[in-house]
């Protein structure tokens, strides 16, 4: 079978599906194509991790219909509070000061999978391919051939690489990354606590790294994000589920009331990763195929879903125009708009990481110091608010909340 679309989009996880629903929004075909069997990947113990949704990000979420389908399962950020470990003076942002809006939402990803996939089903513009494999894929002048291994062969004008941080897309394409790796590992659970989390976030930082408690649903459950020294996880993940709490008690500082472990906590190392060239001839990256952060401020997947939405309106506006949309200078917009701004995140969340990370009292106490001034400052603590929810910059339409 020989299919015609508008786009091919290599990689149906969570960004390269809101990647699909943004084209749609602005009426491009795609034909979606994943190795993997995308129902295995809504199941309890594929992924038990949860996501923060940047309240930009759940913007665009309202205009593609996402969040209808969340509502069950998303607990609101209102308020989030930073220190340095479990000092008293904190930096606070409450995003009910501005205009009502939570900060975001807490999401697990196999709830958010779940809508993705289904969603992406009721799109007449959306054809997923799943489990399929590529053969091969023919980049030429004048368009691109995607050969699935039964045969079937796709063809569009664009291919689009939402294949991860190690995309085969991308070094097919001769893109070379900037990456390092981080002596650090990050531990991710759920756990229950006695006392009410009130739908405020918690990020307390130490020297081997930060320790943040995110609000989920019901109120007396949260996800954690623990980053440890890197030989450290092993020891902590063997611990049995008491004495592990007892662990994660003690550094929260006992705040929540007695804790249990919810879910099998796990652990994956932390990396940077940075692609030289957001584009090829008529191909164009998005998330961690693009980009890979350390989580110190929450804004990975957040990234991604930026580039989505800006690829889907340079797309669309190239469609509206009578455009080749796989023409470099379409393309060129589109890097353009994306690199600088996550070229900027990358940067500051890696020099948070590092200047938290300087051990000591005296660099304890300047950090403090540095936390309450900006809680003093308030056109900066309004910029980091901004930052957090991903509203700085020049916005995409659908992180504006407005359909085309």
């Amino acid at each position: 079978m020989d299919t015609k679309t508008d786009a091919i989009l290599i990689g149906g996880g969570l960004v390269g599906m809101v990647t699909a629903l943004a084209l749609a929004a602005f009426g491009v075909r795609t034909v979606v194509i994943d190795a993997a069997d995308l129902e295995a990947t809504v199941a309890p113990d594929f992924d038990g991790r949860a996501t923060a949704i940047a309240s930009a990000s759940w913007r665009m979420f309202r205009a593609l219909g996402l969040s209808d389908r969340l509502t069950e399962s998303a607990n609101p950020i209102n308020e989030i509070r930073v220190t340095e470990g479990l000092r008293r003076a904190h930096l606070h942002f409450d995003g009910r000061e501005a205009d009502g809006d939570p900060l975001g939402h807490m999401v697990e990803n196999r709830h958010l999978r779940r809508a993705l996939i289904d969603a992406g089903q009721a799109e007449s513009l959306i054809d997923i391919r799943a489990p399929a494999r590529t053969s091969e894929i023919d980049r030429a002048e004048h368009g691109v051939t995607v050969t699935l291994d039964n045969g079937d062969t796709v063809r569009a004008p664009l291919l689009i690489g939402a294949d991860g941080r190690r995309s085969r897309i991308r070094d097919a394409a001769g893109i070379r990354i900037a990456r390092w790796q981080y002596d650090q590992t990050a531990i991710v659970g759920m756990i229950e606590h006695e006392k009410s989390h009130g739908d405020v976030a918690f990020e307390l930082f130490y020297p081997a790294g930060p320790f943040a408690i995110l609000p989920m649903r019901p109120g007396t459950r949260s996800a954690i994000v623990w980053t440890v020294e890197g030989d450290d996880a092993k020891a902590y993940l063997g611990l049995p589920p008491r004495a592990l709490a007892a662990e994660i008690d003690k550094k929260i500082g006992g705040f929540l009331g007695q804790i249990t472990i919810a879910a099998t906590p796990s652990s994956y190392p932390l990396g940077f990763h940075h692609a030289t060239a957001y584009t090829a001839s008529r191909l164009a990256l998005v998330g961690d195929a693009a980009h890979g952060i350390h989580p110190i401020a929450g804004q990975g997947l957040n990234m991604g879903l930026r580039d989505a939405a800006a690829l889907a309106e340079v797309v669309g506006d190239a469609v509206g125009l009578g455009l080749d949309i796989g023409e470099a200078e379409v393309l060129e917009r589109y890097s353009r708009w994306r690199g600088f701004d996550n070229v900027a995140v990358a940067a500051s969340t890696d020099i948070l990481n590092r200047f938290f990370g300087l051990p000591g009292k005296t660099m304890s106490r300047v950090r403090a110091f540095g936390l309450g001034a900006v809680e003093r400052a308030g056109p900066l603590k309004q910029f980091f608010m901004s930052e957090a929810r991903g509203a700085s910059g020049d916005l995409p339409q659908l992180l504006r909340g407005e359909r085309p």
